[in-house]
């Protein structure tokens, strides 16, 4: 039986215009190689897009602190970003995407492991450092101490 072989929908792949080549090169060849179809969530992110994040899970006040103007704030929903700039994220300058399992199920963290995994193979191979959500320091530990980001992909 053959290996199931996955390639990046032309949606994925205009989601990575911007987005720093050597990234793009690994997210490629992880497709390439992956046990878990995945999708390019998101990419550049625009201003807006980071104050519409930032403002989740935060009041006006909290967001006007911060230099987000107050209609982006959304108390009721819950926090999707911890910076303390709002426009710090290294999607902003190309150097992170979003990728999420296909079909999507943001239940299952098995599938993220092994988009992570075929990552970190890539990345590898490519001779690039990479950082990722769910392990923000390294230590091979997922998801401890508020590191959540699943989807998160970024250059070190």
């Amino acid at each position: 039986m053959s290996k199931q072989v996955y390639v990046l929908s032309k949606e994925s792949l205009s989601r990575l215009a911007g987005v720093n080549p050597k990234l793009v090169s690994v997210v490629k060849r992880a497709i390439e190689f992956t046990t878990q179809d995945f999708k390019v969530l998101e990419g550049v992110r625009t201003k807006e897009q980071c104050y519409i994040n930032y403002g989740k899970g935060r009041t006006m006040s909290q967001c006007q602190a911060k230099g987000v103007p107050a209609g982006y704030a959304q108390p009721s929903l819950a926090k999707v970003t911890w910076l303390n700039d709002p426009l710090a994220s290294k999607h902003v300058t190309g150097q992170a995407v979003d990728l999420v399992p296909y079909p999507v199920d943001w239940n299952d963290l098995s599938k993220f492991d092994a988009v992570a995994k075929a990552m970190f193979a890539a990345a590898k191979e490519l001779n690039v450092k990479i950082r990722w959500g769910a392990d923000w320091d390294n230590d091979g530990k997922y998801r401890e101490k508020g590191e959540y980001d699943s989807p998160h992909f970024e250059l070190a």
